[in-house]
């Protein structure tokens, strides 16, 4: 089972992250990354810190809670330290037939409470979106290819994000 509860920061006691009302009455959490929505206050891993592979397997909705598919992968840039991109597989069955999509990281918001990943593009942007497949992914370290990609998303990307 998932534990989607928030992690405090040892040294104050404090949630770290800006904490911000919404207007559905949950708040969200700026952490300079993925933003997240609810998730309590309780202590022990997640939303904050957590094993990749709890996040992986999560469904991907769009605002009009559209599934989009599911987290396949998270991506790091291991000489930053940074998650640089959720690899979102959809349609298919049991990994065959499905196409994937590198997802900026701060283009997803993790809606703990719900246990999922919003979005924020209508189903047929995602249909014309650059995508890949399972024996031919791209270079993810090219900065060129992945400016392009934040540009689809509309993100910055996440080399240029001071943390």
């Amino acid at each position: 089972m998932k534990t989607y509860r928030p992690s405090s920061d040892p040294h104050s006691g404090e949630q770290m992250g800006e904490k911000v009302a919404t207007t559905t009455g949950r708040s969200t959490l700026h952490t300079g990354g993925t933003q997240i929505i609810g998730g309590g206050n309780g202590d022990g891993p997640g939303p904050q810190v957590m094993a990749a592979d709890t996040l992986e397997g999560d469904s991907v909705v769009n605002r009009q809670g559209e599934k989009l598919g599911e987290i396949r992968d998270i991506m790091i840039d291991v000489p930053s330290g940074r998650v640089g991109y959720a690899v979102l597989s959809v349609g298919g069955f049991l990994g065959m037939g499905d196409k994937l999509f590198a997802i900026p990281w701060n283009a997803l918001t993790l809606d703990a409470d719900n246990e999922q990943f919003i979005l924020d593009v209508p189903k047929e942007r995602l249909d014309s979106a650059p995508g890949f497949d399972k024996d031919h992914w791209p270079s993810m370290a090219d900065q060129r290819w992945g400016t392009e990609i934040h540009s689809y998303y509309g993100t910055q990307p996440y080399w240029e994000v001071r943390s």
